[in-house]
């Protein structure tokens, strides 16, 4: 029987999600359980284990060669630990070491999620082809990862390209890493659902009260559920920009479910308009700086995508990292368009 098969895990605020994942990208077998993030490291703990014995109870198991992890961070891929910020129990965790006591002899590799999406995206989505890219996804927290000259860029603990933490506002709130203004503390889903609130929106007939159904309002037309998604948007803008600054990037592309069809985020219009408006901004008239807020975002694609999938990442010969990963199932579904344009 070929060992052609990569476990997939992915860690995340909302979710925790697991996958097979054959070489072409096709997710074979797919389950999830909800994050218990803010209960206790053993009913963590206990969630990763319900997916793991999914997986490895599947007809397909005998076929995977390889265990990868991404997980929202910071992640430190050398000690195999993590600490995300928005699952406060686990600080410090051994998550490989746990999930190797599971999988027996398998190699078992950890990435954070934002180099995990990147990865997706350069290999099948709208990155594809691109030597330059910074891929974020916007959920329950806001991660990102880059690739650089065509190589994925996760630095040496697997963090680099974390977008949801550079301060995009010095004299803004605190944020649970430490900064102040952090993308994250406006533009994740959480926080887009917080400010609409506080703003005075008042949730649907449903009652939603989070980012889901602040969208739902945005895309009625809404005003306090359109500000806050536009708050949102000039957030990860100045983002963006103050990335592409640093490393000339040439395109961003920005998934997830909270930014799915939403005007002023969703298929990078709203978010490209805020970024030409960030540049033109910081060059206040000068040639030198015009040319600087260009290559920071007046002339920079961003696609946007939504929903969620898994893929494996391949990108050395010798070992095969799984990467799950929310914001690219439109890209990787098995019956659906590979297409990242």
């Amino acid at each position: 029987m070929p060992n052609d098969l990569v476990a997939a895990l992915d860690i995340g605020g909302t979710k925790i999600a697991g996958a097979l994942v054959d070489g072409d990208g096709r997710l074979l077998v797919r389950t999830q359980r909800p994050t218990p993030a803010r209960e206790s490291a053993a009913r963590m703990s206990g969630a990763v284990d319900d997916v793991l014995r999914e997986l490895t109870t599947a007809p397909d198991w005998d076929r995977v060669r390889a265990v990868g992890i991404g997980s929202a961070g910071p992640v430190d891929a050398k000690a195999g630990t993590v600490s995300p910020v928005n699952i406060p129990v686990w600080r410090d965790h051994p998550l490989v070491a746990g999930v190797r006591d599971r999988v027996g002899a398998l190699p078992v590799s950890l990435i954070g999620d934002g180099p995990a999406i990147a990865a997706a995206e350069h290999w099948q989505g709208a990155a594809r082809g691109r030597a330059d890219a910074l891929c974020m996804v916007v959920s329950t927290g806001v991660g990102g990862g880059l690739v650089l000259g065509g190589v994925l860029h996760s630095g040496p603990t697997g963090n680099a390209g974390h977008i949801g933490h550079i301060s995009v506002d010095m004299d803004g709130e605190l944020c649970p890493c430490g900064g102040h203004g952090c993308v994250e503390t406006i533009a994740s889903g959480t926080n887009i659902a917080r400010h609409a609130l506080a703003a005075g929106w008042q949730p649907g007939p449903d009652g939603d009260a989070t980012a889901a159904g602040v969208a739902a309002a945005a895309r009625a037309g809404d005003p306090l559920a359109r500000a806050a998604f536009a708050r949102a948007a000039r957030a990860l803008a100045a983002g963006i920009a103050a990335t592409a600054a640093l490393v000339e990037i040439e395109i961003a592309v920005i998934g997830g479910a909270d930014v799915s069809d939403v005007p002023g985020v969703s298929g990078g219009s709203g978010v490209e308009d805020a970024a030409e408006d960030e540049s033109a901004a910081d060059s206040g008239g000068d040639d030198h700086a015009q040319r600087v807020g260009a290559s920071a975002g007046r002339a920079l694609p961003v696609f946007g995508r939504g929903d969620g999938g898994a893929v494996a990442d391949e990108r050395d010969g010798e070992r095969a990292d799984a990467v799950a990963n929310s914001g690219y199932q439109r890209v990787i579904a098995p019956d659906g368009d590979v297409d990242g344009a």
